[in-house]
């Protein structure tokens, strides 16, 4: 048997194996969401497991093979109809919210499997889908969107793993996950400068989005201090259990885990979505471009990095000197994105760049948002369609550091962002 047979017949025996284990092979176990302040136990994560003592057991190894495969949809499949099938059965009928983790891929490119799956879901389950923080900046529209089809399916949403990577601490007012969970390494270095700017920032989210903080690797009552320290709502960990194939006896709070959609934000534009109350002032573009350096600026000055879109009318704005200027705030920001008639997909280094149709009322506003932890700051302008010197034209403005009506600004823009 030569080199390629011998990767043949590996290939065939790591498929039948895999075959085996979707068909039969597949279980869950379910570890406890513990109440920080009054210890009761309000929901269950399901972990998926393979065959005990098999290659297979862990869910990375699972993960892995499926991927490799090209099979993982199918493993996503089996994995939410197993614990779904549970979590209606070790209920014994009683109303009961459940955590499942979906691979950022799967949200992105396959979420039909997904939602085939919520649809036949028992009445009394309530589900929360956990995504990964990496899965953001990876394809941002993308995972926005599909979280709002799972928010229309009446399933809210948690972000995984936030602390793994600080700088995409900006993400997280772009999603508005209903619970964020903390990475379980932040337990461990709660003194450590890092930890306290990681653990700030999601506080003055959860403050202001009304969120859930949960604390990943409880195991001793020291541990439980800390993640007091850290903010933490809600708690993880061997301290209560090292997940069982059986419910223990849970307090059902169905509205601290209820899907909040981001809405027709989405389709908006952000001047749009100033409203009434505000006052609309005029000015000339060669005023505004002053502001809307300013904003660029205080992106680059902030402790935790925002992330900066902007919308230019039409790329022929996107000029030698915004290139060099953008070319900078990419470097140094999570994440910039430029849009813009005719706007090529990337048209600075490290930019996100998105084509607008001529007839979006995108297309004739000039705007710059800076969202971040701790920064919320726009410029929002409409061009009054004046014909004459470039730098003379008349926009009627706001400048705005509302981070609820910043927030719906970026909403706004990153609906329109383009697959990358």
């Amino acid at each position: 048997m030569d080199a390629m047979d011998m990767r043949q017949a590996e290939a065939g025996e790591g498929s039948v194996s895999l075959d085996g284990v979707l068909r039969d092979g597949l279980h869950c176990v379910y570890q406890p969401f513990v109440d920080l302040d009054s210890g009761a136990v309000l929901a269950f994560e399901a972990l998926l497991r393979g065959p005990d003592g098999s290659g297979l057991q862990s869910p990375m190894a699972l993960l892995d093979a499926a991927r490799s495969a090209g099979r993982l949809a199918e493993l996503e499949r089996a994995s939410l109809q197993a614990s779904l099938t549970d979590a209606a059965r070790l209920s014994e009928g009683r109303p009961v919210t459940l955590f499942v983790n979906l691979e950022p891929s799967t949200l992105t490119q396959r979420l039909d499997v997904v939602l085939e799956a919520l649809a036949v879901r028992a009445a009394h389950v309530q589900v929360v889908v956990e995504i990964t923080e990496r899965a953001l900046a990876e394809d941002l529209a993308g995972v926005l969107a599909g979280a709002e089809q799972l928010r229309a399916a009446g399933c809210a949403i948690a972000l995984d793993d936030v602390g793994v990577h600080p700088e995409s601490l900006a993400f997280i007012p772009l999603l508005r996950p209903e619970v964020v969970k903390l990475d379980l390494g932040l337990l461990r270095t709660v003194k450590d400068p890092g930890t306290v700017i990681v653990a700030g920032a999601v506080r003055a989210y959860a403050e202001q989005a009304g969120a859930e903080v949960v604390a990943e690797g409880i195991e001793t009552p020291q541990d439980l201090t800390r993640a007091l320290v850290l903010g933490a709502t809600l708690g993880q960990g061997w301290l209560w259990s090292r997940g069982e194939r059986h419910f223990s006896p849970a307090t059902f709070r169905p509205e601290r885990f209820a899907a909040r959609p981001i809405g027709a934000t989405l389709r908006a534009t952000p001047y749009e979505m100033i409203g009434a109350g505000r006052q609309i002032r005029h000015a000339p573009k060669h005023l505004l471009v002053p502001l809307s350096k300013t904003l660029e600026l205080t992106a680059l000055q902030a402790t935790v990095p925002p992330v900066l879109l902007a919308a230019f009318e039409h790329v022929q704005f996107f000029r030698p000197s915004t290139t060099r200027r953008f070319t900078e705030l990419a470097a140094h920001l999570p994440f910039v994105a430029a849009l813009g008639v005719d706007m090529p997909a990337e048209p600075a280094p490290g930019v996100r760049g998105s084509d607008l149709p001529v007839l979006d009322p995108l297309a004739t506003e000039w705007t710059v948002v800076v969202l971040g932890a701790h920064t919320a700051a726009a410029l929002m302008a409409r061009d009054l369609g004046d014909t004459g010197p470039d730098a003379d034209r008349q926009f009627e403005f706001v400048v705005s550091y509302d981070r609820a009506l910043v927030t719906a600004a970026a909403h706004s823009m990153i609906g329109r962002l383009t697959r990358p």
